[in-house]
């Protein structure tokens, strides 16, 4: 069976973004993303609530073609381009949106176990969660992450929007490696001890 893992930034303090879902604090730079660029060219399936899904399909598709694009940039691109798109929204609908921005994406808005579940038991690698807190929260109550790819950025923003909120019971964890980067950012990553 297919594993759904959760891929955050998070604060030392553990939210995922300010008060205003602000993510200026995040630290991105080019060993990070050849890092997360490595297992993500891996996955062919990647879930998204409705708001990171709209900013992501705002940039990705065409992000390739804009002048002076980075190495990374070309890559992910292609690879968004390409990969099955899974998008958590109960008010989303593709009658709303540009030609072409619904090919390859599913959109799950109701069943939501069952739906993920299904996903889940079908043929491919792990299915990616990208940020996406609100998504997270109702998968997390729902028991349905098998795993936390955490990038804690070194700062403590006091405030924000939590990654773990609304717990109804603990969560065990088995940290599977960790690793350091220049920038002072942690890589946790932990599958979830079912």
């Amino acid at each position: 069976m297919r594993k759904l893992i959760s891929f955050m930034h998070i604060s030392l303090d553990g939210y995922v973004a300010g008060p205003n879902g602000e993510i200026n604090w995040v630290k991105v730079d080019e060993e990070i993303f050849d890092y997360v660029g490595k297992r993500i060219s891996e996955g062919d399936t990647a879930l998204y609530g409705r708001a990171t899904y709209q900013m992501m399909e705002d940039y990705w598709p065409t992000a390739a073609e804009k002048p002076n694009p980075t190495k990374h940039t070309i890559e992910h691109s292609k690879w968004y381009s390409k990969v099955h798109k899974v998008v958590l929204s109960k008010t989303m609908n593709p009658d709303n949106f540009r030609e072409g921005c619904l090919s390859n994406t599913e959109i799950i808005s109701d069943n939501l176990v069952d739906r993920i579940n299904n996903i889940k038991q079908q043929a491919g690698s792990e299915i990616l969660l990208f940020g996406s807190p609100s998504a997270a929260h109702s998968l997390i109550q729902l028991n349905l992450i098998d795993g936390y790819w955490l990038f804690v950025n070194p700062i403590i923003l006091g405030r924000g929007i939590p990654l773990f909120t609304d717990i109804n019971d603990k969560i065990k964890l088995n940290l599977l490696n960790t690793h350091q980067f220049t920038s002072g950012v942690t890589e946790l990553n932990y599958t979830v001890d079912r």
